[in-house]
């Protein structure tokens, strides 16, 4: 079985909507159920067997970069300085990963709240990866698990788990939850600069290298104070 010992954590974004709170402190660093919310991915990540976290960090990265070095876990952590220009998604993953070993990585979003179904949702994402026929591999949520989401939902999903994109004014039935298994195949003659994950996702799927599998426990869109007391509700009743 593929083992993946390596994950990048996307934690450089500005945390607007969760202002007031992230006005002294990265949106990473806000707690929910007590923790924050970069610890409980920290969590995931360990459980999953992962020993290297890459973490990027553009705004307040000072805090982001102490509260790392005192967490009680024995992680390889790097941190991808994004201090000067913070540089997207896409970017964010092209600029690091030069501290990145391993060819096959988690990426996962730093705000991510969510629960296993009966298996590791990550160890799920390891043991349907097929190098051959994939490039990324999302973990896709269905609105009916999605709590605190009002969006119209991001792709579809056909017989073979391959990847569509929501068409313009349409509703489509499962929503990222930004976790992803990549390959670096994903990220090869990339754009300069700041720029969205989607692209490389797009080029993927016009080559049939983007697939999904549905998550199958409950996730948490936390992108806003108002998310938080719901959120841990919720939580303490699983």
């Amino acid at each position: 079985m593929t083992k993946v010992e390596t994950a990048m954590i996307m934690a450089a974004g500005l945390g607007k909507r969760m202002r007031p709170l992230t006005a002294t402190r990265p949106k990473p660093l806000v707690k929910v159920a007590g923790k924050a919310m970069i610890d409980h991915c920290l969590d995931k990540l360990w459980e999953a067997g992962v020993m290297k976290v890459v973490v990027n960090a553009h705004y307040l990265p000072d805090a982001l970069e102490a509260h790392l070095q005192s967490v009680n876990y024995p992680f390889d952590i790097r941190i991808s300085d994004e201090r000067k220009q913070l540089m997207e998604t896409g970017g964010g993953l092209v600029q690091a990963q030069a501290l990145i070993d391993e060819d096959l990585f988690f990426c996962i979003n730093s705000d991510n709240l969510w629960t296993d179904g009966p298996t590791n949702s990550l160890q799920r994402l390891v043991s349907r990866w097929d190098d051959q026929t994939m490039d990324a591999l999302l973990l896709l949520v269905p609105q009916t698990s999605a709590h605190n989401y009002k969006g119209a939902g991001d792709f579809k999903l056909d017989d073979h788990g391959r990847i569509t994109r929501r068409l313009p004014n349409r509703q489509a039935p499962f929503i990222y939850t930004g976790i992803q298994l990549v390959s670096k195949r994903l990220l090869r003659d990339a754009p300069d600069g700041p720029f969205s994950t989607m692209k490389l996702w797009e080029r993927a799927i016009a080559e049939d290298r983007l697939f999904g599998i549905v998550h199958e426990g409950d996730w948490f869109e936390v992108g806003s104070p108002e998310a938080i007391a719901p959120t841990e509700a919720l939580l303490a009743s699983v």
